[in-house]
Parts: C-alpha cells; sequence; structure tokens
C-alpha cells in the first residue's frame, strides 16, 4: 500500500513510451540519451580546451576514437559482469550486442574510453593532462544526461519508498504489488553527477 504522502504529493510516472517513432524510423530512447549526453560533454570539452588556447577541433578528433572505444568497454564491462545472469545460457549471441536494450558497464567506458583518448592526444601531440583537465566534467555530465535513459528502460531503480518521489513501475518485481513505488536510483545518480561536474 502506497505511503500517504506518495497519494498527497504524487510520484514519477512510468514512461508513456520507450521508441521516438518519426515516419518509417524508431529511435530507442535509452540510445538518444546516450547520444545527447555524448553531445554535451563533447561541446563541453571543446569550450574548456578553446578557453585553454588550444583547438576544438582536436577534442572532436579525440572523440572520434575515444566514444566508440568507451562504448565498447561499457558493453564488455556489462557482458562480464553480467554472464552469469544474463548470458551463460548459451543465448549470447546475438543479446551481447543489443546494446538498445540497456546495458552498459560505466567503469569499462571509463577506462577503455580514457585509454583511447590518452592514446589519441599523445598520437597528436597533445597535452594529455590538460586535455584530461578540460575534459573532467564533461564525463559526469554525460552521464548524468545518459542516466535519464535509465528512466525510459525502466531499469536501475532501486527498493520500494513512500517518498513523494518515488518511481512508478508498469512491470515490477513479481513480489511487490503493481502499485509499488521505487527509489529512483538512476535519478539520484543523475543529480549527483551534476553536482560534481559543478564542483570540478
Amino acid at each position: 500500500m502506497r505511503n500517504p504522502m506518495s497519494l498527497l504529493f504524487g510520484s514519477i510516472p512510468s514512461p508513456p513510451f520507450q521508441e521516438l517513432v518519426l515516419g518509417p524510423l524508431h529511435f530507442r530512447m535509452y540510445g538518444l540519451c546516450i547520444a545527447l549526453g555524448v553531445l554535451a560533454s563533447v561541446t563541453l570539452a571543446r569550450h574548456r580546451w578553446a578557453a585553454r588556447g588550444g583547438d576544438p577541433e582536436d577534442i572532436t578528433t579525440v572523440a572520434l576514437v575515444a566514444v566508440p572505444a568507451g562504448l565498447i568497454g561499457a558493453r564488455l564491462y556489462h557482458v562480464i559482469t553480467d554472464w552469469p545472469d544474463l548470458y551463460s545460457d548459451g543465448r549470447w549471441w546475438p543479446n551481447a550486442f543489443l546494446v538498445w536494450k540497456g546495458g552498459l558497464g560505466i567503469p569499462g567506458g571509463v577506462l577503455l574510453g580514457a585509454l583511447a583518448a590518452i592514446f589519441m592526444a599523445r598520437r597528436m601531440k597533445m597535452d594529455w593532462k590538460l586535455m584530461a583537465d578540460a575534459a573532467a566534467p564533461a564525463l559526469p555530465i554525460a552521464q548524468a544526461i545518459g542516466r535519464l535513459g535509465n528512466y525510459f528502460n525502466q531499469e536501475l531503480y532501486g527498493r520500494p519508498t513512500g517518498l513523494p518521489w518515488g518511481l512508478q513501475v508498469e512491470n515490477p518485481p513479481l513480489r511487490y504489488p503493481v502499485e509499488t513505488l521505487f527509489h529512483p536510483t538512476f535519478l539520484y545518480e543523475g543529480l549527483w553527477n551534476l553536482a560534481l561536474a559543478g564542483l570540478i
């Protein structure tokens, strides 16, 4: 049964859709959130790099390598860490490649993306430490925006809650009543990332 506070002040509704449909084209909101996060982070890094006297196009060149590497690293991390639960039944192919359904491990993305960025910066004779300083707040910005994708995918929510900002889940775990509200942990992390970007 819902907490009276949530009944009084409402809750976060479940998303009305998971795809943006434009004629024959279907765009998963999860993927759009990831893309928007990448675009925002690259734009911020370009601006900060230019403020340090660098050519913003250098950041774009680095991003063209670092972003795909980061996505590969994030997916690899997810597949490896979730292998026993999601992929060990022999159906890992092609399930391991269905990125638009969710499943990106941030530690793997940051690690492989950072290594690729440093490699490219050194190859381009850039000061990679200065570049890292310019790009530092861009990472949590991308993470904050990308976390919205978890909302549309109805994933990464927490335990049941009676707080007014509890999240409605369309298909909650079977052990919970349909009207149960859950902690929107993806929202907490998104706000934490915005605060971190502000501090940096």
